[in-house]
C-alpha cells in the first residue's frame, strides 16, 4: 500500500524534544523509535523486556543518534511500571514531551497479570494508565512551556469488537473465560476500547496536551500473532480480508504522525488509522458514561501506585 505520508521529510526536526515509547524493542514499536532516531531527539527512552533485542535497537540507531535509551520493564507488573516511570523522569530531569504507549499483546491465553488483572486489560490499558499518571505532570510542563506535548495511544480497530457491556468491570480481577472460545479476541477488543475510551477522557481533562488513539493498521508478522495457531491466524486474515496489508515499517507511520505532525487535521480527543485517517466511533467508544466509568475504576486502582 503506497501512503503520501512520508516520514523522512514528514517527521519535523526533534530538537529539544524527550520522547518515551513502550514495547519498542521488536515490531512498529522497533520502526518507530528507528525512525525517531534519525530527527534529531534530544533522547527517546524505549522499554520492553528482552535486552538482547533491545541492545540491536540502540545498534542500529546509533547512526543516526547516540540519545537513546532502554529501560527494561514488565506491564504484568505495575510496580514494574511505577519503576519505569520514575527512573525515565530521573534521568531525563522530569522532562517529557512525547509519550507513546505502544506495547500490547492481543488475544494471549487466559490468564491474569501478577497483579491480578485480566493479563490484556492489565498490559494494554491498565499498564499504561499508570505510567501516563506518573508522568502527567512533565508533560503537562513541557506543554505550558513549549505548547506541545502529546500521548499517543496505540489502539485497534479492535477496539470495535469490545463485549456488549464495552467493558465487565465487575471481572477484571479474573481471566475472564466465561465468553466462550472467542473469549481472547473479545477481551483484545475490551482491552482496546479502554484504550480509546482513557485516551478520549485525557484529551478532555488536560486540553493543554494532543491525546489521540491510533490503529496502525493491518501488520502480519508482529510479535502479536506469534503464540497464535494456525486457525486463529487464518481467522483473523479472513475477517479482514477487505483491509490492505501493510509493512511493518509503514506500521510505525500513523504514531510518527499523531507524535510528531503539525497537521491541522490533528484533532486531540480523535481516533485515526494510517495515515491520519479519523476511524468512526462505535456506540461503545462514545459512551460518555462508560468512559467516566472507566476513568473512576482507573483511578481507583492505581491509587496505590501515585
Amino acid at each position: 500500500m503506497k501512503f503520501a505520508y512520508n516520514p523522512e521529510k514528514d517527521v519535523p526536526d526533534l530538537d529539544g524534544k524527550v520522547i518515551l515509547l513502550t514495547g519498542g524493542t521488536a515490531g512498529v514499536g522497533k520502526e518507530t523509535v528507528l525512525e525517531l532516531a534519525k530527527h534529531n531527539p534530544k533522547h527517546v527512552y524505549f522499554t520492553g523486556r528482552n535486552t538482547e533485542t533491545a541492545e540491536a535497537v540502540i545498534t542500529a540507531c546509533k547512526s543516526a543518534s547516540s540519545n537513546i535509551t532502554f529501560i527494561p520493564c514488565d506491564q504484568t507488573s505495575l510496580n514494574s511500571v511505577s519503576q519505569t516511570a520514575k527512573l525515565v523522569l530521573e534521568k531525563s530531569g522530569n522532562q517529557l514531551d512525547i509519550l507513546i504507549c505502544n506495547a500490547g499483546v492481543m488475544a494471549v491465553p487466559p490468564g491474569v497479570s501478577k497483579d491480578g488483572y485480566e493479563i490484556q486489560f492489565a498490559i494494554n490499558h491498565l499498564a499504561h494508565a499508570l505510567l501516563i499518571k506518573l508522568c502527567l505532570p512533565a508533560l503537562l510542563k513541557a506543554a505550558e512551556e513549549k505548547g506541545d506535548a502529546r500521548i499517543v495511544s496505540v489502539t485497534s480497530l479492535g477496539f470495535k469488537a469490545a463485549p456488549k457491556e464495552g467493558i465487565i468491570f465487575k471481572y477484571l480481577k479474573t481471566s475472564q473465560e466465561n465468553l466462550g472460545w472467542t473469549a481472547k479476541f473479545v477481551l483484545y477488543g475490551q482491552s482496546k476500547l479502554a484504550n480509546v475510551l482513557y485516551a478520549s477522557h485525557l484529551a478532555k481533562l488536560y486540553p493543554k496536551l494532543t491525546v489521540t488513539s491510533i490503529h496502525p493498521g493491518l501488520i502480519f508478522g508482529t510479535n502479536l500473532t506469534h503464540q497464535m495457531g494456525w486457525f486463529e491466524k487464518t481467522l483473523i486474515k479472513v475477517v479482514n480480508l477487505s483491509l490492505p496489508r501493510i509493512t511493518m515499517k509503514e506500521g510505525a507511520y500513523n504514531t510518527l504522525w499523531a507524535a510528531t505532525s503539525t497537521d491541522k487535521n490533528l484533532k486531540s480527543g480523535g481516533v485515526y488509522e494510517p495515515v491520519g485517517k479519523v476511524v468512526e466511533g462505535t456506540k461503545q467508544s462514545e459512551d460518555e458514561s462508560l468512559e467516566q466509568a472507566l476513568w473512576e475504576w482507573t483511578e481507583k486502582e492505581l491509587a496505590a501506585y501515585s
